[in-house]
């Protein structure tokens, strides 16, 4: 047997540590729905004198329609620019002047407003959230101006980085349904022709109380709390059901090729995608699983393999892209100055193909176990993260207890669902694989 060294000691007593911290945090919540339909989640945490609040909306780019892209995260800036009773630019001031933070976030599945403030500042995140969701200032003026701000946004963080358009261009080749196919910023062309009537619609559609998850998770009295959410909250009239968006996909019967030629890469990037199962399955978790065994940290498969070993990239990840429609397995490499990409890819699918032949061994699972329970204790600790979490999960599955059994479910995985999963997913027919090479220019050079 091999001895334990002082430091190999050190980490175990580390991580026994961190596992019986795991196996004791547990999130206690109370949930709550108003006569709106508003869903309430309250979730006391009186270690500091701060709390969070999140407001989850049922919206994401998926909720778009073709010719109008871009609203869902057009709205993640429209909702700073002032209401009924908080002018332009308010906002941000009063919550850093009250020393707090504040952000919003929008995906194809959902949009998400947050702030964190001192325990004495309850009222002012509540109503600041409240305003905006009953009397968003949507004027020609404030549109034009946000319209502007997400254009530079797209040009700076899509346009003018290497491979910023890789991710958009995989799921427009992977998906055949518009609602994952599509950018989530939007085209230029759809923002353009945004008109206030478009904006106003979309608003009155999605940003009603009853299309909404509230969180508070923090230092407050729950009773306390949930009267000032009745307060706030309360009498915003709540709208019809907004229409549930088609998430089907047909099967996959061949594997999609696509190269993207990039002028600002210097190096070619290979990414493959498989569709999987939504968030929230047991083979997504298995999936989740096998994703932490190959590229989690310089003894995962693909570190060994890819980076060390054969030295034909010199960056490799994997893992799924969470979604509540179908998901995607992504794999992706920069390959080594010089080195053949086609090496690279074959290299991957030889992993695969180990995996799917010999499964993962006890070792590599108790690894990502061991992980998975290190980055609970890291994410829980954070009120933000744990608000955030319980409002997605309730929006996404209708369960914000998910925040609890999630980690349950990934330490149930074996390594027989690994390999079924691998077996099932990760076929050729199923695959899509692009290509981010440098563009050459005129005359040769790249």
């Amino acid at each position: 047997m091999k001895p334990i060294t002082k430091v190999a000691a050190s980490t175990a007593l580390a991580l026994l540590l961190l596992v019986t911290a795991a196996a004791a945090q547990t999130v206690k919540f109370t949930d709550h729905k108003l006569k709106n339909g508003l869903r309430v989640i309250l979730s006391e945490d009186h270690s500091a004198p701060t709390y969070s609040i999140s407001v989850t909306y049922n919206a994401g780019s998926r909720d778009e329609r073709d010719g109008r892209t871009g609203f869902a995260h057009l709205f993640e800036h429209m909702m700073f620019q002032g209401s009924e009773n908080v002018g332009k630019g308010e906002h941000f001031v009063l919550i850093e002047n009250n020393g707090g933070g504040m952000n919003g976030s929008t995906t194809a599945d959902r949009t998400e407003y947050h702030e964190t403030l001192p325990a004495n500042q309850l009222d002012l995140g509540l109503f600041l959230e409240a305003d905006r969701m009953k009397s968003l200032a949507i004027t020609q003026a404030n549109l034009d101006n946000q319209r502007e701000t997400v254009k530079e946004e797209k040009r700076q963080r899509h346009d003018n980085q290497p491979y910023g358009q890789t991710f958009d261009t995989l799921f427009e080749t992977a998906y055949d349904n518009f609602a994952y196919k599509h950018s989530t910023i939007g085209s230029m062309d759809d923002l353009n022709a945004a008109s206030t009537k478009d904006v106003t619609q979309f608003f009155k559609t999605y940003y009603a109380p009853n299309n909404a998850v509230l969180v508070l998770v923090g230092d407050f009295k729950s009773s306390d709390a949930l009267a000032k959410v009745e307060k706030y909250f309360g009498s915003i009239p709540s709208q019809p059901a907004p229409p549930v968006p088609d998430m089907s996909e047909p099967k996959q019967t061949a594997e999609r090729r696509k190269t993207l030629e990039d002028p600002l890469a210097q190096l070619t990037r290979i990414d493959m995608g498989w569709k999987i199962p939504p968030g929230n399955t047991p083979d997504f978790f298995a999936m989740y699983v096998l994703g932490e065994i190959l590229s989690t940290g310089q003894s995962s498969r693909f570190y060994q393999t890819l980076v060390r070993d054969k030295q034909v990239a010199v960056q490799e990840g994997a893992g799924p892209d969470e979604r509540r429609g179908p998901s995607l397995f992504i794999v992706d490499l920069v390959v080594t100055p010089g080195k053949n990409p086609q090496e690279a890819e074959k290299l991957v699918y030889e992993e695969l193909e180990k995996v799917k032949s010999g499964g993962v061994t006890d070792d590599e699972l108790q690894k990502v176990r061991m992980e998975v329970k290190r980055g609970k204790v890291e994410q829980l600790e954070g009120t933000l993260f744990r608000a955030e979490q319980l409002g997605v999960n309730a929006v996404f599955y209708g369960d914000p207890n998910v925040i609890n059994t999630g980690n349950d479910k990934l330490m149930a995985v074996t390594k027989d669902q690994i390999q079924k999963a691998a077996r099932t997913y990760l076929t050729d027919a199923n695959r899509t694989v692009l290509l981010t090479v440098p563009k050459t220019q005129a005359g040769g050079a790249k």
